[in-house]
């Protein structure tokens, strides 16, 4: 047996998510990415003497609204305060932040294993503010800072240290992501930072309750990132444990090139934030009324549409799974549908052609320029024997994405791809192929029944594509017969 064997990782995760809001958490600023440096910037921002900032009431009901859905309690009565410290991105000195009454408290996160479902456990969500970003890889002498984050309104959500992998870590940054996205309160982004995630991560010998000191290890862009952190750190406190050695209280650093962390200070001794109520904000109420308002507009959640689609729809879970995975496909799919009730030819378009060519041209799935309509044309013209499911993929897709102005029967029609249902016609293709191949008729006489496929495929080639399937076969068997 592994030494790695004896132990298991614990680890907890806090995921900041940046809120889709128009403007900053506490001023009017512009809440955008990508702008020019320190460009998005005003007196409240920076902390100018004066100053005053006020709410956003925006980032409230986002705030609610990811609570609701994840059955977090919600509390009424909200402070805030600020949490002070120096670092060179703060330009205020300190973030106005929710220290002991988060606006949600509780609820869960439910993840989806090889195992089975496992329920992991929240201890909080509050609002604060982003500080700046310090960027350590322009000039090769300095450090510059970038103070447009500073005063993004943000939700910290933490768990309890209930994860026991970087699987399920990578499961459940999958969730809150997928979760985000669909209530578009957080695109989601990692690698722009509007989705970022530290991780507590400590080991304990399997069985034993005491857990060892555990490490916070930050700056990972991307799910994938999380995991291999958590692996590292796993191994490197193993073997300094089986070496005698003392796991620091610390924060480190993950390194993407390498795939190791190391050590960007020390936790020894505790931060002194010096938290004290924020004297320029007032308390805010969340009312009852208000919690049920948003309640109400809650768009349907990917769990809840994953049932939809099996049991209403009759699709396999594989199928559920696939379209719910990203709310641009569900929604994609839910377009579709609107124009035909084929719930499985709709979900083999998305999972079959459109997935492929999202991944060939390497755009992300809401960039797929082609409206859903096309696509239920598609399928339409399919349903009455028009054409076929192999010609509408190969050539009428590659058609429509290059003429999108015309309809499916329009390209159809301009290409020739309209498929023959003439028995008299399909009848001669089928002659020729049986004589091009008489060694395979005599095996298929004699047994062979699976090379109907061969005999149908090579009338398909001989007829350009346009030869209606099911009467080819009909045909094939009679004249086998």
């Amino acid at each position: 047996m592994s030494v790695y064997d004896k132990y298991e990782v614990v680890v907890g995760l806090e995921v900041h998510a940046q809120l889709l809001t128009k403007s900053k958490a506490y001023s009017s600023d512009a809440n955008e990415f990508g702008a020019s440096p320190n460009s998005l910037l005003s007196p409240v921002t920076l902390g100018m003497p004066g100053a005053l900032p006020t709410l956003n009431k925006k980032s409230i009901e986002l705030a609610v609204k990811i609570g609701l859905a994840l059955d977090c309690d919600i509390r009424e009565y909200n402070e805030f305060s600020r949490k002070n410290y120096f670092y060179a991105d703060l330009p205020k000195g300190y973030q106005i932040t929710q220290f002991d009454t988060p606006i949600c408290s509780d609820g869960f996160v439910v993840i989806q294993m090889p195992e089975g479902r496992k329920t992991i456990r929240l201890e909080r969500i509050h609002l604060e503010e982003d500080a700046g970003k310090s960027i350590h890889d322009i000039d090769p002498f300095f450090t510059l800072v970038d103070l447009n984050r500073a005063g993004v309104p943000l939700i910290e959500i933490v768990s309890k240290p209930d994860l026991r992998s970087s699987d399920e870590a990578y499961a459940y940054l999958t969730e809150i992501r997928k979760l985000v996205r669909y209530l578009d309160i957080c695109d989601g982004n990692m690698e722009e930072g509007s989705l970022r995630c530290d991780a507590n991560i400590s080991i304990r010998l399997k069985g034993a309750d005491v857990l060892n000191q555990r490490v916070e290890v930050k700056n990972m862009n991307s799910i994938r990132n999380v995991k291999r952190a958590i692996e590292y750190e796993f191994s490197r406190q193993v073997d300094a444990v089986e070496k005698g050695e003392k796991i620091l209280m610390e924060t480190r650093n993950f390194d993407a090139v390498t795939g190791t962390t190391s050590s960007m200070r020390s936790k020894e001794m505790a931060h002194d934030y010096r938290y004290f109520p924020e004297p320029d904000l007032l308390p805010v109420i969340v009312s009852e009324a208000l919690i049920e308002k948003i309640r109400s507009e809650m768009p349907a959640l990917p769990n809840e549409l994953k049932h939809k689609f099996h049991i209403e729809f009759g699709l396999s879970e594989y199928d559920a799974s696939i379209l719910t995975e990203d709310k641009y496909v569900s929604d994609y799919f839910a377009q579709i549908i609107a124009h035909t009730s084929d719930y499985k030819a709709a979900a083999n378009w998305i999972i079959g052609p459109i997935k492929s060519y999202v991944n060939e041209h390497a755009i992300a799935f809401e960039s797929f320029p082609l409206k859903a309509d096309k696509i239920a044309e598609l399928i339409v013209l399919i349903e009455k024997g028009i054409t076929n499911f192999s010609v509408a993929s190969n050539k009428l897709l590659p058609a429509l994405l290059a003429n999108m102005d015309k309809s499916a029967m329009q390209l159809a029609e301009e290409l020739n791809l309209v498929q023959s249902s003439n028995s008299d016609e399909i009848e001669k293709y089928i002659d020729l192929v049986l004589q091009e191949y008489p060694e395979k008729v005599l095996e298929y006489k004699s047994g062979k029944k699976g090379l109907m496929g061969l005999f149908v495929g090579e009338v398909m080639k001989k007829s350009g594509g346009k030869s209606d399937p099911k009467i080819t076969t009909k045909l094939l068997n009679e004249k086998l017969s």
